[in-house]
């Protein structure tokens, strides 16, 4: 018997953008950007106007291609063929599950201000990583809607904290401990790459909603509407939130502080509001990590249907949901956790962004170069060949430029973990 697709609609598909996209990242991130002066915020500014454009290009394709589910995947896939459209799918497929360990970091990161055993324990950290994983592993096997709903609830949890530090900020904002804009000793045009590339993985998961797409309610409507609400409304939380940071915690406290959002709560309310702020970080990367591992199970599914990933990946349960790639995802999450069992909460965080960030970059590349040569290909009005190649160049500039601001050594990951793939493709595509 046939299962039948669980949907989704318009409200949990925006969340799965916001609730992806808003991890535990932007409650201390700005602890990292404060050393560079309010610069960032110029930093945030340019890598929201990257995204935007990457976001309208995901909405457009979802529209021309009627909602068929894969992102990046398929989009790749229609123009290029099955080999490059396998490479975007494999490198944004591991960036999925390695991303889903960073998320689980995270998480332990954030919970260590209410048990700081976890921050000196690895083994204490590992294994409440380990818990969340497969907590949201047995939740999604549980059915798409299921996950939606959690995911709806946890966006809701996570922007209320955020929402209250902007607003309630304003009335304790100070002008005069406000950052000025460069306060580093390199010039502006040295340093506004760096923060650009640092508020980059705050971006990453625009495409999310289209991944999905055969499960999502009227896809050709909701999907476009879901990815630039989405994207919009964390880009007014990014860019809102470090602004009011910066006019209530002296720049010197914020550099120091693991939790910046958390130091805003307490000079706003005291130390309870601190703790609710707290726990709104936790709350953010639970929200992620159940949001990605939803993700993480449909991109090798999506192949699989294609004959271009192994058939286990395309089974589902009664629910009809992928269970095989759902729990292989999840092994391999748990396994790139563990991995670096002796390492640092921030050392290991910082080691799984760098494997993550040029895995989703390439394929941001490619569907920006596929929707300049779609439009060609199909030989629209010349006008509307006009307006799509100058939406996909900048895409496609912008990828580039975010490629290699991210930095040798993240290209150098990146460009082995997509090499390991092209030997699994070839023997996938070799006739029985």
């Amino acid at each position: 018997m046939t299962q039948q697709n669980e949907k989704i609609g318009l409200l949990a598909a925006t969340s799965l953008i916001i609730g992806n996209m808003i991890g535990a990242g932007i409650f201390v991130l700005p602890a990292s950007l404060g050393k560079f002066g309010s610069i960032s915020i110029l930093g945030w500014i340019l890598t929201a106007s990257g995204a935007l454009i990457l976001a309208k290009i995901f909405s457009n394709f979802s529209k021309i291609l009627k909602g068929k589910s894969g992102g990046p995947y398929i989009y790749s896939k229609v123009v290029f063929g099955d080999f490059i459209g396998f490479l975007v799918a494999w490198g944004y497929w591991i960036s999925c599950w390695v991303n889903n360990a960073a998320i689980a970091v995270a998480i332990v990161s954030a919970l260590s201000f209410f048990i700081p055993e976890l921050a000196t324990n690895s083994i204490y950290a590992t294994s409440t990583g380990l818990f969340f994983i497969w907590l949201f592993t047995y939740t999604s096997s549980r059915g798409f809607k299921s996950s939606g709903n959690i995911q709806i609830f946890t966006t809701i949890a996570k922007l209320i904290p955020l929402i209250f530090i902007i607003i309630a900020g304003l009335f304790v904002f100070d002008l005069n401990i406000f950052p000025k804009f460069n306060i580093t000793e390199q010039s502006d045009f040295e340093i506004l790459p760096i923060v650009c590339v640092m508020t980059l993985y705050a971006f990453l998961g625009i495409e999310c909603a289209s991944i999905p797409a055969e499960n999502i309610n009227n896809p050709e409507k909701n999907i476009p509407k879901a990815t630039m609400i989405g994207t919009l409304v964390s880009t007014l939380i990014y860019i809102f939130g470090t602004i009011v940071l910066f006019g209530i915690i002296p720049t010197e406290v914020i550099i120091n502080s693991p939790a910046p959002f958390a130091e805003a709560g307490e000079a706003i309310g005291g130390k309870y509001t601190g703790y609710f702020i707290s726990a709104g970080a936790a709350i953010s990367a639970i929200g992620a990590l159940n949001g990605w591992i939803l993700i993480t199970s449909y991109m090798p599914m999506t192949m699989a249907n294609d004959k271009l990933f192994p058939k286990i990946f395309n089974k589902k349960n009664k629910k009809g949901f992928p269970v095989f790639s759902l729990l292989i995802g999840s092994m391999l999450t748990s396994f790139v956790m563990t991995m670096n069992f002796t390492e640092g909460l921030v050392d290991r965080f910082e080691f799984l962004i760098l494997l993550t960030t040029l895995s989703t970059l390439i394929p941001y590349l490619f569907v920006s170069a596929s929707y300049i040569l779609y439009h060609i290909e199909k030989k629209y009005l010349k006008i509307k060949i006009f307006k799509s190649t100058i939406l996909g160049f900048l895409g496609l500039s912008y990828s580039l430029w975010a490629i290699f601001g991210s930095g040798i050594e993240s290209i150098y990951y990146g460009c082995i973990l997509l090499i390991i793939g092209i030997p699994f493709y070839f023997i996938i595509k070799k006739p029985s």
